[in-house]
C-alpha cells in the first residue's frame, strides 16, 4: 500500500460543492485534484497559478461622464505627444493579459 497522509481543510460549503460538481463531470475525485495541485506545487516550486489582485475592469465609454471621457482622451493625446504609441497587436495583447478581453 502507498505511503499516504490525510489533508484536512475547512472551506466554504458552496465552494466545495461547486468544485466537486465540476470535478465529478471531469471524472476526477477531490483527492486526485488535491494530489494534482500538490504535484504542481512541487514541480513549479510554488503556487502553479498567478496570485495577484485583479485589475480593475475598463469602464465602458457609455458609462463615463463627459469629464471622465475628456480626461481619458486627454491621456491619449498626451501619450501620443510624448511618443508613446502602440500597434493594434500590442494593445490587443495588453487587454487580453490584463483584462481577459
Amino acid at each position: 500500500m502507498a505511503n499516504t497522509s490525510a489533508v484536512y481543510a475547512r472551506i466554504d460549503t458552496n465552494l466545495k460543492d461547486s468544485a466537486e460538481d465540476i470535478l465529478s463531470k471531469l471524472g476526477i475525485s477531490p483527492s486526485s485534484a488535491i494530489q494534482m495541485l500538490y504535484s504542481q506545487i512541487v514541480l513549479t516550486k510554488g503556487i502553479p497559478f498567478d496570485l495577484r489582485l485583479p485589475s480593475a475592469k475598463p469602464l465602458a465609454v457609455g458609462a463615463m461622464t463627459r469629464e471622465q471621457l475628456d480626461a481619458e482622451l486627454q491621456k491619449g493625446v498626451d501619450s501620443i505627444k510624448a511618443g508613446k504609441v502602440y500597434s493594434a497587436d500590442e494593445v490587443d495583447a495588453t487587454l487580453a493579459k490584463e483584462f481577459g478581453i
